[in-house]
């Protein structure tokens, strides 16, 4: 019995979720994240968004310890703090991006660096995309630029499923445990549609071929950790000898523990549907539906099964499923009461998360639909968070939470506004006057002008 609780343990711990018992040293590959010293901040005179829904003019926020101390109308600095005046400027919420590839697909973009899709099988459960994280990657410092402060990264959509993927906050490392947002859960990628049929069909008589070649290939594996799991908690009560470890059954079962959340890449509203019957079927959740380029169009289910949609704000018609994307899309889900991401899976679009959200918001606008500045900085922070699960730490100025903030030259929704200042825990970690607070990866020593090498 003591060996059998022993492994059930391991599991557990090996599967690397926070179950509230173990600490982060001893998961494997944990968090070293180390929050940087910061002295006490206020920033004050600044138009705030904080994130809730609220905007405060001629606003405050005092920073102590890396956290919020304190938010409002007026507050007063405390001994050896930092005064940062922003009379005329903006402050928000460090932005999340809820989808990107950084350090997978790094810069330069060339087939040494192609680490993000692992093609030896429809179902790779087993493998997380951190193993692949290139912390060097120039994108990291260039999205930083943009406000970026956290960031979700993800395996590749050419499996059904493709691995776990990963939370770090955006602060320079030189290991991709220096960057992993401590407590973070662990996520799943999955894939829709077009991707993984074109991957293992298309000639090679491999399955999936079909769309129904998919779902009959994501039951199979549900189906399969079912009865993994049915063995752990079997042995758990004393049943019998555990299962022999399984890595990519591992995964999926502690997706059906709810210790792992499922992030779905899927473009057409009819697929979502069918991939709602399908958790519903083995009794997980979709935390959200990525692209979801047709979420409009169910966008009431969406709201109904508390399932996020991240959303580009105009890509449209690159391939046949992403042929009925409309800009409206994301004012559209946030009409219907659900909750409405904004995007990047791009090295580009990370660097203004800012004006993809200010264009969704003007479409929208557009449309006759009242989006506000305070309900559209909720895309690109607090929206995100929750669909990771780290909204309690961040994506909003609330007290208590980290201090991740963005201080902008002016509106963060007109195209000519900038990130003057970012801040990660308190920490002033990015400065556009100030060279030696815009971090740079050894690797781009010495090819930029900036750094003294060749253009």
């Amino acid at each position: 019995m003591k060996t059998n609780i022993a492994f059930l343990a391991a599991v557990l711990v090996l599967a690397g979720c926070d179950n509230g018992s173990e600490s982060e040293e001893t998961v494997p590959f944990p968090s070293t994240y180390n929050v940087p010293s910061s002295d006490p901040i206020l920033i004050r005179n600044a138009t705030i968004l904080t994130g809730t829904g609220e905007r405060i003019d001629g606003g405050a926020i005092h920073i102590v310890d890396g956290r919020i101390e304190a938010i409002g109308a007026k507050l007063k600095p405390g001994r050896d703090t930092l005064v940062i005046e922003a009379e005329g400027k903006w402050v928000t919420p460090g932005i999340i991006d809820n989808h990107s590839h950084l350090g997978l697909y790094p810069s330069p973009g060339v087939q040494p660096h192609s680490d993000g899709n692992e093609i030896t099988g429809p179902v790779t459960a087993e493998v997380w995309g951190e193993h692949s994280i290139w912390p060097q990657d120039p994108g990291f410092a260039t999205a930083l630029a943009g406000g970026v402060t956290s960031m979700h990264i993800l395996p590749g959509s050419a499996n059904l499923i493709g691995g776990r993927g990963v939370v770090v906050k955006n602060l320079h490392s030189r290991t991709m445990q220096g960057m992993k947002f401590p407590g973070a859960p662990h996520t799943l990628k999955m894939a829709c549609g077009e991707n993984p049929k074109r991957v293992y069909g298309a000639g090679r008589q491999s399955a999936p071929m079909t769309r129904m070649g998919n779902v009959a290939g994501y039951r199979q594996a549900w189906a399969d950790a079912q009865s993994y799991l049915r063995k752990l908690d079997n042995a758990e009560a004393g049943g019998g000898e555990p299962p022999d470890r399984n890595l990519r059954l591992e995964t999926l079962a502690e997706v059906l523990r709810g210790n792992i959340t499922v992030h779905n890449h899927c473009y057409r509203a009819d697929e979502m549907a069918v991939m709602l019957d399908v958790a519903r079927e083995f009794g997980y959740e979709v935390s959200s539906f990525h692209h979801a380029t047709e979420a409009y169009k169910i966008a009431d289910l969406l709201a109904e099964s508390g399932t996020c949609a991240a959303m580009w704000a105009d890509w449209w018609g690159f391939k046949l499923e992403a042929f009925d994307a409309i800009r409206e899309n994301v004012a559209f889900v946030e009409q219907a009461g659900a909750c409405a991401i904004v995007h990047s899976d791009s090295g580009i679009g990370i660097q203004r998360l800012n004006q993809e959200a200010a264009k969704a918001m003007a479409a929208g606008q557009r449309a006759g639909i009242d989006i506000t500045p305070e309900t559209a900085i909720s895309w690109i922070t607090i929206n995100p968070a929750k669909s990771l699960r780290i909204d309690d730490q961040v994506g909003s100025l609330e007290r208590g939470k980290m201090a991740d903030i963005v201080i902008w030259d002016g509106d963060p929704f007109s195209v000519y506004t900038r990130a003057e200042q970012v801040l990660i825990d308190g920490a002033i970690v990015y400065d556009r006057h100030d060279p030696s607070r815009q971090p740079v990866s050894d690797f781009s020593l010495g090819t930029r002008d900036d750094t003294g090498g060749a253009p």
